[in-house]
């Protein structure tokens, strides 16, 4: 994927992340948000992430992606993040660079692991990235996910340990 650039998301994105972002979740197949997408999402859940960094390609939104802690508290070391990548651009690389970049300024936020709550089953391309890049299913939630074609399908739970070298 070439020629892209990655920068931190500015509320002047906000039109281009929220087209974005009702685009794939009108799909259906990877993203539980319904009705719920709009700007106040937009603004509380994407720029008011702890991070929220957009790929562009010649003034078009190719993909982006939002951190955060997966939990308050005493569960604030572990980061969780969303990966959205436009339907025209997947299938290109644009995914692995997305969670490589989000991967490094997760460790340079001092997070010490990555935690995705909900990855759905059938998102095969997504479950084959996250293992590749040393992701591990640490639990199955069966149901979890009511998909459009396929009914309730199970999501899986997975977990990268950031401390660990290599």
């Amino acid at each position: 994927m070439n020629g892209h650039v990655l920068r931190t998301a500015a509320r002047a994105d906000a039109g281009a992340m929220l087209e974005l972002l009702r685009s794939v979740s009108i799909e259906g197949d990877t993203l539980p948000f319904r009705d719920q997408v709009d700007g106040h999402f937009i603004d509380s859940q994407w720029l008011g992430a702890a991070g929220c960094v957009l790929a562009y390609q010649n003034g078009f939104l190719l993909g982006m992606y939002r951190y955060g802690p997966n939990m308050p508290g005493r569960g604030s070391h572990i980061a969780t993040a969303t990966f959205i990548v436009a339907k025209a651009f997947r299938g290109r690389g644009l995914g692995r660079i997305l969670v490589q970049d989000c991967l490094e300024q997760v460790r340079l936020s001092g997070f010490r692991a990555m935690q995705f709550n909900q990855v759905v089953a059938t998102n095969r391309a997504a479950l084959s990235l996250y293992r590749s890049m040393g992701f591990m299913k640490v639990g199955t939630i069966p149901d979890a996910f009511a998909h459009p074609q396929d009914g309730y399908v199970a999501a899986y739970v997975m977990y990268v340990d950031l401390c660990r070298p290599g």
